[in-house]
């Protein structure tokens, strides 16, 4: 199997997609090509740690564990069955941290800054902000994880198979299996305009994709084409409902079969952010009472509530027991403003400490911790001076402010909310796609099947529940336009940001050398998709039933088993 996977000439022959980013002068060995750690299964089990030690190819570029050494030199080679059992868990769990950092602390605070910004949900503007909110800031949210991750995945040649993978077996997921589902759970009629819009700009990404790997590169302007049709999708968008708008006199008359469902902003938005629904807001007392620094301190630093705690079926008490030290953790190093309370959910002590360990976390974690470690003129770290002048403004604030009223500048800690909640999803991004490529040199197995498969499955499992949650409460349409318009960023931003930020003044230009047929048989997957959507929805005059979820989901089944079949050498293309 090793051998049928490895591809002579390749960097590396694990991955079926590369980004050629050997420098002028730079010979191929120092970079992988005359060793690619993918053998290391090849050598006798007493030489796996001398080979993954001096192999360069088997560095791992950021994370702050070494999967690779773990694995085949701390673990002996008779527990190695442990050792991935251990890993395989510890990917589980790096997929909660990413579901509870963007659900209960990313989303809320890019809420907050889109209130703040003037894009609220408000009535008098609703023909023009609702569209932009849902299509930027909650696309943002939502996809955070799958951007970030893909962003990390393109950051290195060797896991740039990760993010193709990850992308189109995503986009295969959610169209398929998770629109299907839909389909089963409650049949309905689908908002045609949105449908076929977001139809339409999703296989126009697929076939600009399709063509930049065809090409083996994308240069600077193709990068700055998926951010640009990203945008133009945005305006679009905002357009087509203003226009709509019009056509009804501006009015909020109950939605037609041939518009979406308005449920998104009109219905009673769930409690989000910390210490509301999950954390005991509903036990409010009605009077208000005063209460000390300590009290407000150790009550929102709770993210359990034990009285919701005995309500719950044992399955809810076992995940979330797993979920705890994720949210305690979080609580603690990010601040999360709610516009839907009155007091913006103003913690004074906490956001004071926020005030120092956001800042701590976000030195700590950038470049996996090598910016805060270094030595000002190789005296003083750069963390112990973010500590005191964190500190001291932090006292300041404290002094200055008063438990029962937010200060006028309580926006501020949504934007550094939202950049400590993006540093834990990047951090814990790293990890995961680290961690895959892991796995992969132990089964070997390549980038692209791992993306398309556990990290597409990953990303898309919240999207998963939430959007069939959605159908069983009533709002079918919703969830399918909601399968169809997220999916849009990842692809557009996920491709055009990752491979922007591999490009440099000196050479404007990133090389792909799909060298796998995997690599065509998700494109052409994803891509026929899209068009049997796009053409039998119609034709069922955009009633969805559950033969078309059936369809739906068979085809998911097949394509897989063609992906796996075309992995392991069973099928073989010309």
């Amino acid at each position: 199997l090793a051998g049928a996977l490895s591809l002579a000439g390749a960097l590396p022959a694990g991955p079926p997609l590369l980004l050629d980013t050997v420098p002028p002068g730079g010979d191929a060995l120092s970079h992988g090509r005359g060793l690619d750690c993918w053998e290391v299964r090849k050598h006798n089990s007493s030489e796996w740690c001398h080979f993954i030690r001096s192999n360069p190819d088997c560095r791992l570029d950021g994370g702050f564990l070494d999967y690779l050494d773990g694995v085949f030199c701390v673990f002996p080679p008779r527990l190695l069955p442990l050792a991935v059992t251990l890993y395989v868990l510890w990917l589980l769990y790096l997929f909660i941290i990413l579901g509870v950092t963007a659900e209960k602390f990313f989303c809320p605070n890019l809420s907050a800054i889109s209130t703040n910004l003037k894009l609220s949900h408000n009535v008098a503007v609703f023909s023009l902000t609702s569209p932009l909110h849902g299509v930027t800031f909650l696309a943002f949210g939502n996809g955070a994880p799958d951007v970030f991750s893909a962003v990390v995945a393109f950051s290195d040649p060797r896991t740039a198979g990760l993010a193709i993978g990850a992308i189109f077996g995503a986009g295969v997921f959610v169209t398929t299996v998770v629109a299907g589902g839909i389909a089963l759970v409650k049949p309905f009629m689908a908002a045609s305009r949105p449908f076929l819009r977001d139809v339409i700009f999703y296989m126009a990404a697929v076939f600009l994709t399709f063509v930049v790997l065809y090409l083996g590169r994308i240069r600077l302007g193709e990068a700055l084409g998926y951010l640009g049709l990203y945008v133009f999708y945005v305006l679009t968008a905002v357009l087509c409902t203003w226009i709509h708008r019009r056509q009804r006199g501006d009015g909020l008359a109950p939605p037609g079969p041939w518009e979406p469902e308005m449920a998104t902003d009109m219905e009673e938005p769930e409690p989000s952010g910390t210490n509301s629904g999950d954390y005991g807001e509903e036990y409010r007392p009605l009077l208000p009472s005063r209460e000390t620094s300590l009290r407000i301190l150790t009550t929102a630093l709770s993210p359990l509530d034990y009285r919701k705690w005995r309500r719950k079926p044992w399955y809810w008490r076992l995940f979330k027991a797993f979920k705890v030290p994720v949210e305690l953790v979080l609580l603690l190093t990010v601040p999360v403003v709610d516009p839907d309370k009155d007091d913006l959910n103003w913690k004074r002590p906490l956001n004071c400490l926020h005030i120092l360990t956001s800042p701590l976390l976000c030195v700590l974690t950038l470049k996996s911790g090598a910016y805060g470690l270094y030595q000002i003129q190789g005296i003083f770290p750069v963390w112990g001076l973010v500590t005191l002048v964190a500190s001291a403004l932090a006292l300041i604030i404290f002094i200055t402010t008063s438990n029962e009223e937010p200060p006028k500048y309580h926006c501020v800690f949504a934007f550094l909310g939202f950049l400590a909640s993006a540093m834990w999803i990047n951090a814990a991004a790293t990890e995961l796609v680290n961690i895959l490529r892991t796995l992969g040199v132990i089964f070997q197995l390549s980038n692209t099947v791992l993306g398309l498969t556990l990290l597409a499955w990953g990303n898309s499992i919240g999207d998963t529940f939430s959007d069939l949650t959605m159908a069983r409460q009533g709002y079918p349409r919703m969830a399918f336009s909601a399968c169809f318009g997220g999916i849009i960023f990842n692809i557009l931003v996920g491709v055009g940001l990752g491979c922007l930020l591999q490009m440099t003044s000196s050479q404007p230009l990133v090389k792909l050398e799909p060298d796998s047929p995997l690599v065509w048989v998700l494109a052409g997957a994803l891509g026929l998709s899209l068009v049997f959507s796009f053409v039998t929805v119609p034709a069922q005059c955009f009633q969805l039933g559950r033969a078309y979820g059936i369809c739906l989901i068979a085809y998911y089944l097949a394509f897989l088993c063609v992906a796996l079949l075309t992995e392991f050498r069973v099928i073989h293309f010309s």
